[in-house]
């Protein structure tokens, strides 16, 4: 007696189409989605007041206008580069990292500039760094219409 083995077909799902589905999802997704990042910064800045500082005898004092032009002493620089700011507070500190240097920065300057001041400072090894500010004006209020 022979039996016959049928031979049973391999059931299979094809996964194409079900790619296929997954690949246009991903790409309506990343063609809806929006990657922009609206933050916005608030800033409320804080009004220096306290007791001025004793004068010290020797210090450097390095101004920066509204233009970015640097004084150091009441010397100006010639130009604005980095190696040229720390030649002159060098030559005026002879080496001597512990004077405390005072930047002075009009109110229109660029952050830019007082930053390069003080990384000016910060390479030459300076640590006695400071901002100079001013007391806050205090506004009597509006006369009355009685």
């Amino acid at each position: 007696m022979k039996f016959h083995v049928h031979r049973r077909e391999e059931v299979s799902i094809n996964l194409t189409p079900l790619i296929d589905v997954v690949f246009l999802l991903l790409i309506f997704f990343m063609v809806a989605t929006t990657f922009t990042r609206e933050t916005q910064l608030s800033i409320d800045l804080a009004e220096a007041e306290g007791q001025p500082r004793e004068l010290v005898e020797e210090e450097i004092e390095v101004l920066v206008n509204e233009s970015g032009q640097f004084r150091v002493n009441g010397r100006a620089l010639v130009d604005k580069r980095m190696r040229t700011l720390q030649a002159a507070i060098y030559k005026i500190s002879a080496g001597d990292t512990t004077m405390p240097i005072t930047i002075t920065a009009d109110a229109q300057a660029a952050h830019e500039d007082v930053v390069q001041v003080m990384d000016a400072a910060g390479q030459m090894g300076f640590v006695h760094l400071s901002i100079a500010t001013r007391q806050p004006v205090e506004q009597s209020p509006p006369p009355r219409d009685d």
